[in-house]
Protein backbone atom coordinates (compact mmCIF):
# COMPACT_ATOMS: atom_id res chain seq x y z
CA UNK A 1 0.00 0.00 0.00
CA UNK A 2 1.35 3.56 -0.86
CA UNK A 3 0.75 6.74 0.75
CA UNK A 4 -2.49 8.12 -0.16
CA UNK A 5 0.05 11.28 -0.80
CA UNK A 6 1.51 9.29 -4.10
CA UNK A 7 -1.43 9.31 -5.76
CA UNK A 8 -0.93 11.44 -8.98
CA UNK A 9 -2.77 14.82 -9.06
CA UNK A 10 -3.56 13.82 -13.01
CA UNK A 11 -4.80 10.17 -12.51
CA UNK A 12 -7.17 12.27 -9.29
CA UNK A 13 -8.60 14.77 -11.64
CA UNK A 14 -10.14 12.28 -13.76
CA UNK A 15 -12.18 10.79 -10.84
CA UNK A 16 -15.95 10.94 -11.84
CA UNK A 17 -17.11 8.90 -8.90
CA UNK A 18 -16.59 7.21 -5.58
CA UNK A 19 -17.85 4.23 -4.25
CA UNK A 20 -16.82 3.77 -0.51
CA UNK A 21 -17.78 1.16 2.58
CA UNK A 22 -19.55 2.52 5.25
CA UNK A 23 -18.54 0.59 8.47
CA UNK A 24 -15.20 1.78 9.78
CA UNK A 25 -14.95 3.86 6.92
CA UNK A 26 -17.14 6.71 6.60
CA UNK A 27 -18.24 5.70 10.19
CA UNK A 28 -16.31 5.94 13.93
CA UNK A 29 -17.31 3.92 16.93
CA UNK A 30 -20.68 3.43 14.95
CA UNK A 31 -21.63 7.29 13.48
CA UNK A 32 -20.69 9.20 10.81
CA UNK A 33 -18.57 11.71 11.69
CA UNK A 34 -18.70 15.87 10.69
CA UNK A 35 -15.97 15.46 8.51
CA UNK A 36 -17.15 12.37 6.44
CA UNK A 37 -20.28 14.01 6.27
CA UNK A 38 -18.92 17.55 4.90
CA UNK A 39 -16.39 15.12 2.56
CA UNK A 40 -19.54 13.29 1.11
CA UNK A 41 -21.03 16.61 0.34
CA UNK A 42 -17.85 18.63 -1.12
CA UNK A 43 -17.48 15.40 -3.89
CA UNK A 44 -21.11 15.51 -4.96
CA UNK A 45 -20.45 19.44 -5.00
CA UNK A 46 -17.75 18.86 -7.06
CA UNK A 47 -20.01 16.85 -9.74
CA UNK A 48 -18.88 13.04 -8.75
CA UNK A 49 -21.26 10.38 -8.50
CA UNK A 50 -21.16 9.44 -4.80
CA UNK A 51 -22.02 5.61 -3.56
CA UNK A 52 -22.29 3.55 -0.28
CA UNK A 53 -22.02 -0.01 -0.50
CA UNK A 54 -22.12 -1.74 2.80
CA UNK A 55 -22.65 -4.91 4.09
CA UNK A 56 -25.65 -3.51 6.09
CA UNK A 57 -28.74 -4.51 5.78
CA UNK A 58 -31.28 -2.41 3.02
CA UNK A 59 -34.00 -1.62 6.26
CA UNK A 60 -30.96 -0.18 8.00
CA UNK A 61 -30.08 2.26 5.03
CA UNK A 62 -33.20 3.41 4.67
CA UNK A 63 -32.79 6.21 7.09
CA UNK A 64 -29.83 7.50 5.85
CA UNK A 65 -31.46 8.16 2.33
CA UNK A 66 -34.02 9.64 3.85
CA UNK A 67 -34.25 11.29 7.40
CA UNK A 68 -33.99 14.57 8.12
CA UNK A 69 -30.80 14.72 7.28
CA UNK A 70 -30.19 12.24 4.05
CA UNK A 71 -26.53 11.81 3.27
CA UNK A 72 -25.87 13.26 -0.16
CA UNK A 73 -25.10 10.01 -1.96
CA UNK A 74 -26.75 9.11 -5.59
CA UNK A 75 -27.42 5.62 -4.26
CA UNK A 76 -26.32 3.10 -1.12
CA UNK A 77 -25.93 -0.47 -1.98
CA UNK A 78 -26.30 -2.58 0.71
CA UNK A 79 -26.32 -6.69 1.52
CA UNK A 80 -22.90 -6.36 -0.28
CA UNK A 81 -24.63 -5.55 -3.85
CA UNK A 82 -28.08 -7.46 -3.98
CA UNK A 83 -30.48 -4.60 -2.98
CA UNK A 84 -29.97 -1.14 -3.47
CA UNK A 85 -31.65 2.85 -2.96
CA UNK A 86 -31.55 4.90 -5.17
CA UNK A 87 -33.23 8.81 -5.74
CA UNK A 88 -35.20 8.00 -8.64
CA UNK A 89 -35.71 5.40 -11.55
CA UNK A 90 -34.10 6.74 -13.84
CA UNK A 91 -35.16 5.92 -17.28
CA UNK A 92 -33.79 3.28 -20.05
CA UNK A 93 -32.06 1.48 -16.91
CA UNK A 94 -31.37 -2.35 -17.98
CA UNK A 95 -32.82 -4.19 -14.81
CA UNK A 96 -35.25 -7.13 -15.75
CA UNK A 97 -36.39 -7.05 -12.12
CA UNK A 98 -37.36 -3.71 -11.75
CA UNK A 99 -37.83 -1.61 -8.70
CA UNK A 100 -40.63 -2.05 -5.91
CA UNK A 101 -42.35 -0.02 -4.08
CA UNK A 102 -40.33 1.75 -1.02
CA UNK A 103 -41.83 1.36 2.80
CA UNK A 104 -40.04 4.89 3.17
CA UNK A 105 -42.17 8.58 2.98
CA UNK A 106 -39.81 9.87 0.21
CA UNK A 107 -41.75 8.85 -2.98
CA UNK A 108 -38.54 9.30 -4.95
CA UNK A 109 -36.71 6.51 -3.26
CA UNK A 110 -36.80 3.24 -5.53
CA UNK A 111 -35.74 -0.34 -3.77
CA UNK A 112 -33.95 -2.01 -6.48
CA UNK A 113 -33.24 -5.48 -6.70
CA UNK A 114 -31.05 -8.35 -8.04
CA UNK A 115 -33.50 -11.39 -7.51
CA UNK A 116 -37.24 -11.62 -7.96
CA UNK A 117 -39.70 -11.79 -5.22
CA UNK A 118 -40.03 -15.68 -5.33
CA UNK A 119 -36.26 -16.53 -5.36
CA UNK A 120 -36.04 -14.27 -2.62
CA UNK A 121 -38.58 -15.58 -0.65
CA UNK A 122 -37.40 -19.14 -0.79
CA UNK A 123 -33.70 -17.98 0.16
CA UNK A 124 -35.13 -16.40 3.19
CA UNK A 125 -36.58 -19.36 4.97
CA UNK A 126 -33.44 -21.15 3.86
CA UNK A 127 -31.95 -18.21 5.67
CA UNK A 128 -33.56 -18.40 8.68
CA UNK A 129 -33.19 -22.38 9.23
CA UNK A 130 -29.27 -22.27 8.58
CA UNK A 131 -28.91 -19.36 11.00
CA UNK A 132 -30.65 -21.41 13.59
CA UNK A 133 -28.47 -24.57 13.01
CA UNK A 134 -25.40 -22.16 13.15
CA UNK A 135 -26.12 -20.65 16.11
CA UNK A 136 -27.04 -24.37 17.75
CA UNK A 137 -23.28 -25.97 16.61
CA UNK A 138 -20.89 -22.77 17.35
CA UNK A 139 -22.15 -21.67 21.19
CA UNK A 140 -21.67 -18.13 21.78
CA UNK A 141 -22.48 -17.11 17.52
CA UNK A 142 -25.38 -15.38 17.25
CA UNK A 143 -27.40 -12.94 14.22
CA UNK A 144 -26.38 -9.68 13.74
CA UNK A 145 -28.91 -7.34 15.58
CA UNK A 146 -29.44 -5.13 12.37
CA UNK A 147 -31.03 -8.59 11.10
CA UNK A 148 -34.60 -7.32 11.04
CA UNK A 149 -33.92 -5.24 8.52
CA UNK A 150 -32.21 -8.06 6.05
CA UNK A 151 -33.87 -9.29 3.26
CA UNK A 152 -30.99 -11.28 0.66
CA UNK A 153 -28.08 -12.45 3.28
CA UNK A 154 -27.46 -13.79 6.54
CA UNK A 155 -25.42 -12.01 8.95
CA UNK A 156 -23.32 -12.80 12.26
CA UNK A 157 -22.11 -10.33 14.62
CA UNK A 158 -18.48 -11.28 15.29
CA UNK A 159 -17.23 -7.78 15.93
CA UNK A 160 -19.70 -5.17 16.49
CA UNK A 161 -21.33 -6.50 19.94
CA UNK A 162 -19.78 -9.89 20.28
CA UNK A 163 -15.79 -10.49 20.16
CA UNK A 164 -15.29 -13.86 18.50
CA UNK A 165 -12.28 -15.66 18.12
CA UNK A 166 -10.74 -15.80 14.68
CA UNK A 167 -11.36 -19.52 14.98
CA UNK A 168 -14.80 -19.43 15.41
CA UNK A 169 -15.19 -16.58 12.60
CA UNK A 170 -13.97 -19.58 10.49
CA UNK A 171 -15.84 -22.23 11.96
CA UNK A 172 -19.36 -20.02 10.73
CA UNK A 173 -17.58 -19.19 7.90
CA UNK A 174 -17.23 -22.92 6.61
CA UNK A 175 -20.36 -24.01 7.99
CA UNK A 176 -21.98 -21.68 5.67
CA UNK A 177 -19.64 -22.53 2.68
CA UNK A 178 -20.87 -26.20 3.74
CA UNK A 179 -24.92 -25.39 2.94
CA UNK A 180 -24.00 -23.75 -0.14
CA UNK A 181 -24.01 -20.18 0.83
CA UNK A 182 -21.18 -17.38 -1.03
CA UNK A 183 -19.58 -15.76 2.12
CA UNK A 184 -17.96 -12.54 2.88
CA UNK A 185 -16.34 -11.26 6.33
CA UNK A 186 -16.76 -6.90 6.77
CA UNK A 187 -14.76 -5.40 9.61
CA UNK A 188 -18.04 -6.08 12.25
CA UNK A 189 -20.11 -9.31 10.76
CA UNK A 190 -19.57 -12.21 9.09
CA UNK A 191 -22.38 -12.76 5.85
CA UNK A 192 -23.76 -15.71 3.96
CA UNK A 193 -26.34 -15.70 0.84
CA UNK A 194 -27.39 -17.34 -1.83
CA UNK A 195 -26.46 -15.76 -5.05
CA UNK A 196 -22.98 -14.53 -5.98
CA UNK A 197 -23.56 -11.47 -4.64
CA UNK A 198 -20.27 -9.32 -3.77
CA UNK A 199 -19.58 -5.47 -3.96
CA UNK A 200 -17.55 -5.93 -7.09
CA UNK A 201 -20.80 -7.15 -8.26
CA UNK A 202 -23.43 -5.06 -7.20
CA UNK A 203 -20.70 -1.68 -8.19
CA UNK A 204 -21.36 -3.05 -11.81
CA UNK A 205 -25.12 -3.69 -11.48
CA UNK A 206 -25.74 -0.29 -9.71
CA UNK A 207 -23.18 1.45 -12.49
CA UNK A 208 -25.58 -0.03 -14.95
CA UNK A 209 -29.17 0.83 -13.45
CA UNK A 210 -27.89 4.42 -12.59
CA UNK A 211 -25.82 5.84 -15.15
CA UNK A 212 -26.82 2.82 -18.39
CA UNK A 213 -22.99 2.97 -18.18
CA UNK A 214 -20.26 -0.53 -17.66
CA UNK A 215 -18.41 0.29 -14.54
CA UNK A 216 -15.37 -2.13 -15.97
CA UNK A 217 -14.77 -0.16 -18.94
CA UNK A 218 -14.06 3.25 -17.39
CA UNK A 219 -12.32 2.02 -13.84
CA UNK A 220 -9.39 4.65 -14.15
CA UNK A 221 -12.03 7.42 -13.49
CA UNK A 222 -13.94 5.94 -10.34
CA UNK A 223 -12.18 5.06 -6.82
CA UNK A 224 -13.24 3.20 -4.36
CA UNK A 225 -12.28 3.71 -0.30
CA UNK A 226 -12.49 1.12 2.24
CA UNK A 227 -11.36 -1.10 4.96
CA UNK A 228 -12.20 -4.40 5.51
CA UNK A 229 -11.90 -8.21 3.96
CA UNK A 230 -15.82 -7.86 2.40
CA UNK A 231 -14.05 -4.80 0.31
CA UNK A 232 -11.48 -7.57 -1.17
CA UNK A 233 -12.90 -7.79 -4.35
CA UNK A 234 -13.07 -3.82 -4.94
CA UNK A 235 -9.58 -3.60 -4.20
CA UNK A 236 -8.97 -6.28 -6.42
CA UNK A 237 -10.51 -4.97 -9.27
CA UNK A 238 -10.75 -1.06 -9.23
CA UNK A 239 -7.61 1.06 -10.58
CA UNK A 240 -7.56 3.78 -8.18
CA UNK A 241 -8.69 2.23 -4.47
CA UNK A 242 -7.85 3.51 -0.97
CA UNK A 243 -7.60 1.80 2.58
CA UNK A 244 -8.56 4.13 5.47
CA UNK A 245 -5.53 3.53 7.91
CA UNK A 246 -7.42 1.12 10.10
CA UNK A 247 -7.29 -1.48 7.60
CA UNK A 248 -3.80 -2.03 8.88
CA UNK A 249 -5.77 -4.20 11.65
CA UNK A 250 -6.80 -6.65 9.20
CA UNK A 251 -4.14 -6.58 6.17
CA UNK A 252 -2.03 -9.18 7.21
CA UNK A 253 -5.18 -11.57 6.72
CA UNK A 254 -6.34 -10.07 3.24
CA UNK A 255 -5.41 -11.43 -0.21
CA UNK A 256 -6.33 -7.91 -1.97
CA UNK A 257 -5.09 -4.74 -0.44
CA UNK A 258 -5.89 -1.52 -1.49
CA UNK A 259 -3.48 0.39 -3.74
CA UNK A 260 -3.20 3.63 -1.62
CA UNK A 261 -3.89 3.83 2.29
CA UNK A 262 -4.82 7.54 4.21
CA UNK A 263 -3.10 8.47 6.81
CA UNK A 264 -6.30 8.77 8.85
CA UNK A 265 -8.57 6.07 10.18
CA UNK A 266 -12.18 5.68 9.64
CA UNK A 267 -13.82 9.00 8.73
CA UNK A 268 -10.83 11.32 9.20
CA UNK A 269 -9.18 9.03 6.74
CA UNK A 270 -11.90 9.39 3.92
CA UNK A 271 -12.18 12.98 4.53
CA UNK A 272 -8.58 12.74 3.02
CA UNK A 273 -9.37 10.87 0.04
CA UNK A 274 -12.07 13.01 -0.84
CA UNK A 275 -9.97 16.35 -0.32
CA UNK A 276 -7.36 14.75 -2.31
CA UNK A 277 -9.68 14.27 -5.13
CA UNK A 278 -11.69 17.67 -4.78
CA UNK A 279 -8.43 19.55 -3.88
CA UNK A 280 -7.39 18.13 -7.70
CA UNK A 281 -9.48 19.93 -9.73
Amino acid sequence: MLPLADWPASERRGIVGVFTDIDDTLTTQGAITADALQALADLKAAGLTVIAITGRPIGWCAAFMTGPAPWPVDAMVAENGAVAFVHARPAGTTSQIGPEPSSNKDSLLSKLYQQDAVTRAANQMRMQQIGARVMFEVPGVFITRDSVGRETDLAFDYHEHARLTPETVQRVVSLLQGYGMHTTVSSIHIHGCFGNFDKWQGANWIVRELLGRDLAQELDRWVFVGDSGNDQAMFEHFTHSVGVANIRHCADRLTHLPRYIAPSERGAGFAEVAKAITGSR
